[in-house]
C-alpha cells in the first residue's frame, strides 16, 4: 500500500473506473489509516473528491490542450492529467511546477514510457494558459455551457434545466460543488446537543447547531479523524446529514413500539430511531449486506443502544421470515440513484445513467410491496430516498397507492420542527435541497395504513 497521497489518489480513481463500489467503501478498502499523517490524508481526500467534483470541467480543459480526444486517452493517463490539473487550478498552496512534476513522476511509475512526455507537455501548457480556455456560452447553449463550466454530465443538466430553469439550476450546481460541513447527531441517550457542542471545542472549527434538526450539529476542519474524537469514542454522536435526521423525526417512533428499519445499512437512522424511543421497545434492523449489519451491531454497542436486533435478508428476493409479524412503524430508506448526496459523493454523477431510472423505480416499488403487509392497521410507513428525482419519488408512491387502497398519505408531521414541516408539499412529501436548505437532497413521505 503506497503512502504517497498522490499515488494513492490515482489508485482510488483508477479503481473507481472499474468498480461499482461507492467511493467511501473504496477508501476503506484501499487506505490504511496508519499509512498517512493527518496532513497527507487531508491532501488525499482533497485530491480524490476534488477531481471527482470537477471532473467534467477538468476534462473540457484537457480536451482544449490535447490533440487526442479525452475519450481516447488511456484511463490511467487521464486520471494523472486530472490530478495535475486540479492542483494547478484549485490548490493555490501547491506550486504549479510541483503539480506538473509530481504528475510526471506518477506517469513514469505507472504508465508507458511516452506518457510522461505527453503529461509534461500538456500540464505545462495548461499551467500557463488554462485561464484562456473559452467555455461554451451558457446563455446560447445552456446545457453544454453549464455541463462544462459546472462539471456535470450534459444529460443531467438537460434534465434539471427542464425542471428547475436556468438560474435555480446554477444555484443548485454551485451548492453541490461546495464542500459541505460535517454534520452529526447528538446521541441524546448519553448527552444533550449543548453538552456535545462544548465537548467538541478544540476538535474542530465553526461548531454550530443545525438549522432544523434539534440534535444536529455541524462543523468544519476536524483536527483529527472523526473516530479519534473523544466524544465519538464515548458514543455521544453519529455522523449524519441534517436531511437524514429529519427522516426519523417524520417517522416519529414512540417508546415501547415495534419498529422495522427495512434497509438499515450502517445504522445511522437505526440509532436515531432507538434514540427517539428512549431505548424502549423493539427495533429490527434489516439489510441484505451482512457486513453492514455486523458493523451496525458494533455501532449500536458504541451508542449503548440495547433494543436493536438485526436480520440479514434481501427484500427484493421475497418476504422475510420475520421475527415480528407486524410493525407499528416501518422505515424504508430505499436504495436509489443517490443524486441528492452529490455534495458528499461526487463520484455518483459520473456513475449514474439516465437509463437507470426504470431499474431504481422498479426496485423501490418492489420493496414497498414486500413491506406493506407488515404494517399494522393504523400503522405508519415512511418512504425516503436521498434523491429528488420524480421517478424515485412521487411516481413510486403513486404506483404503490394505486394498488394499495388501504394506505393513504399521512398529514401528521411527527416530530418535524415547524421550521421545516411548513415546507411539506401538498402530496404530504418533504423535499430538501442543497441550494435551498443547505442540506442533502432528500425525499420523504409518510403513509398510514387505514385498514
Amino acid at each position: 500500500m503506497p503512502s504517497d497521497p498522490r499515488k494513492t489518489a490515482l489508485l482510488i480513481l483508477n479503481k473507481l473506473e472499474k468498480s461499482q463500489k461507492p467511493l467511501d467503501r473504496l477508501f476503506e478498502d484501499t487506505v490504511d489509516p496508519g499509512d498517512f499523517t493527518m496532513r497527507d490524508r487531508a491532501l488525499l481526500q482533497a485530491l480524490v473528491y476534488g477531481v471527482l467534483r470537477w471532473r467534467g470541467r477538468l476534462d473540457y480543459i484537457i480536451s482544449f490542450f490535447s490533440t487526442t480526444p479525452v475519450n481516447k486517452i488511456d484511463a490511467n493517463a487521464l486520471n494523472i492529467l486530472r490530478l495535475g490539473l486540479f492542483q494547478i487550478i484549485y490548490m493555490s498552496k501547491i506550486p504549479n511546477s510541483a503539480a506538473v512534476n509530481t504528475a510526471v513522476e506518477l506517469a513514469k511509475s505507472t504508465a508507458r514510457p511516452w506518457i510522461s512526455g505527453f503529461v509534461n507537455a500538456l500540464l505545462r501548457n495548461a499551467s500557463e494558459n488554462h485561464e484562456k480556455v473559452l467555455f461554451p456560452d451558457q446563455h446560447k447553449d445552456q446545457t453544454h455551457g453549464l455541463a462544462a463550466a459546472k462539471a456535470f454530465p450534459a444529460w443531467l443538466v438537460k434534465r434539471w434545466l427542464d425542471r428547475y430553469g436556468f438560474d435555480p439550476l446554477v444555484r443548485l450546481c454551485d451548492a453541490i460543488n461546495t464542500i459541505p460541513p460535517i454534520s452529526i447527531r447528538a446521541n441524546s441517550l448519553k448527552t444533550p446537543q449543548n453538552k456535545l457542542m462544548l465537548a467538541l471545542e478544540g476538535w474542530a472549527d465553526n461548531i454550530k447547531p443545525c438549522i432544523h434538526a434539534p440534535d444536529g450539529i455541524s462543523f468544519v476542519n476536524p483536527k483529527t479523524r472523526i473516530d479519534k474524537f473523544e466524544a465519538f469514542k464515548n458514543g455521544w454522536f453519529q455522523v449524519q446529514d441534517e436531511a437524514a435526521q429529519l427522516v426519523t423525526l417524520l417517522l416519529d417512533p414512540q417508546p415501547g413500539e415495534t419498529i422495522l428499519d427495512a434497509c438499515a445499512g450502517l445504522g445511522g437512522k437505526t440509532g436515531h430511531i432507538a434514540q427517539q424511543m428512549g431505548d424502549q421497545g423493539k427495533v429490527m434492523a434489516l439489510d441484505y449486506d451482512a457486513d453492514k449489519l455486523s458493523r451496525l451491531e458494533i455501532e449500536m454497542d458504541r451508542l449503548d443502544v440495547s433494543i436493536v436486533s438485526t436480520l440479514h435478508h434481501d427484500l427484493s428476493q421475497g418476504p422475510p421470515d420475520m421475527i415480528f409479524s407486524s410493525y407499528d412503524r416501518i422505515l424504508l430508506d430505499a436504495p436509489c440513484s443517490g443524486l441528492g448526496v452529490l455534495r458528499r459523493n461526487p463520484d455518483i454523477k459520473w456513475k449514474t445513467s439516465k437509463k437507470d431510472w426504470r431499474r431504481f423505480s422498479h426496485r423501490q416499488q418492489k420493496l414497498l410491496e414486500r413491506l406493506a403487509p407488515l404494517v399494522k392497521a393504523s400503522g405508519v410507513l415512511v418512504y425516503a430516498v436521498c434523491s429528488v428525482e420524480p421517478e424515485e419519488n412521487e411516481d413510486v408512491l403513486e404506483a404503490f397507492l394505486s394498488k394499495h387502497t388501504n394506505f393513504v398519505f399521512d398529514t401528521d408531521t411527527g416530530k418535524l420542527p415547524p421550521s421545516i414541516a411548513s415546507a411539506i408539499e401538498s402530496t404530504a412529501a418533504l423535499k430538501t435541497y442543497p441550494h435551498f436548505s443547505e442540506m442533502d437532497g432528500f425525499f420523504m413521505a409518510r403513509l398510514k395504513r387505514i385498514k
